[in-house]
């Protein structure tokens, strides 16, 4: 989609009440010895139908063919290059995030994504890659199995979904040893977002269940645990299960790809004007006042999910949602975290 000129106007902004939710500690934090480990690797998408590489005898992406040409000779089949077709293949990146403590015949989900030009890998099948953890490593999991993806919104005139990644549910299987971290000399627990009256309402919690000096605030992103008697197993079990109360997380993600939108806690949007191109979104102007071919205009006090709803009806593409919603909240109109992923 071409550059559009974006321009969000503030007219004001409207008071988000304050709401609270109980968490278990264990779904705000993680141990610091578990940073979990990414692999990676370079694969083929087969069984496409005519969707894959547009290649044929190596020209345009050649790394398709060649690929295709390594995988026959490993079975003993030798076919030149420039007799191959491969419009029913896809070179792909293969992405995977998993714990450090995963063993030997651990499966995981992995991630593809087309590196050629390929139009689609809906319906294909990644044949069995190696997956490594750094540059010039040996191979320590493969990744096979049928790709998946989203099917995105069925109403007519809506955005063609991106069919150029995908993900492979379970498609990752460790086969090699990880070297793991110490656990039992893991005492700290990292916030998954650092935040200093968080960290201390845990370690608020720690020293009402193991005791004074327990839990001690390191800084906004990490709480120590003093373990009684050293059993830093028990602790951490222990600890991993006390729940606090926390103010309500106010954040709206984005899927920039199929366009949908979900929101944490009830996320209000202040009245606001937005241009995006040919598209006009009016937050608490005049209902009536709409009409025109791209005007959208919501009521105030209008939370995300009305917002959104109101932009797909009008079949706005996945783009253009995920930065109207952005511009809004660079603008102070939603107080919440936006992403877009």
């Amino acid at each position: 989609m071409r550059a559009s000129l974006l321009v969000v106007v503030l007219f004001a902004l409207a008071p988000i009440p304050a709401e609270t939710q109980t968490v278990r500690v264990r779904d705000l934090t993680v141990a610091e010895s578990d940073i979990p480990v990414r692999l990676q690797g370079f694969g083929l998408v087969v069984g496409l139908d005519g969707t894959g590489d547009r290649v044929i005898g190596g020209f345009s992406a050649g790394h398709t063919v060649r690929s295709v040409a390594n995988l026959l000779r490993n079975f003993g089949v030798e076919v030149p290059e420039n007799l191959l077709r491969t419009r029913n293949v896809a070179a792909v990146l293969v992405n995977a995030e998993i714990s450090p403590y995963l063993r030997p015949g651990g499966r995981f989900q992995v991630q593809v994504a087309s590196l050629g030009d390929a139009v689609s890998l809906r319906g294909g099948m990644l044949w069995m890659t190696p997956l490594i953890s750094d540059l010039g490593a040996m191979p320590v999991a493969t990744a096979q199995g049928m790709v998946f993806m989203s099917d995105g919104s069925f109403a007519p005139g809506t955005a063609r979904t991106v069919e150029t990644s995908a993900s492979v549910p379970d498609g990752g299987l460790l086969e090699q040893g990880l070297p793991r971290p110490a656990f039992e000399a893991s005492s700290t627990l990292l916030l998954r977002n650092p935040d200093l009256t968080v960290a201390s309402l845990i370690a608020e919690a720690i020293n009402a269940e193991l005791g004074p000096g327990a839990g001690a605030v390191a800084d906004p992103g990490a709480v120590s645990v003093t373990a009684p008697g050293g059993d830093v197993a028990g602790a951490m079990r222990q600890v991993g299960d006390l729940t606090i109360t926390v103010p309500a997380l106010a954040r709206v993600v984005i899927d920039n790809r199929d366009g949908t939108v979900v929101a944490g806690g009830d996320v209000r949007v202040g009245p606001a004007v937005v241009s995006h191109g040919s598209l006009t979104l009016s937050i608490g102007g005049d209902p009536a006042g709409g009409g025109a071919v791209g005007d959208v205009r919501v009521p105030a006090d209008a939370n995300v999910q009305e917002v959104a709803a109101a932009l797909h009806a009008v079949a706005a593409p996945p783009s253009a949602i995920a930065s109207v919603l952005q511009k809004l909240q660079e603008a102070g109109a939603i107080t919440a975290e936006v992403r877009v992923r």
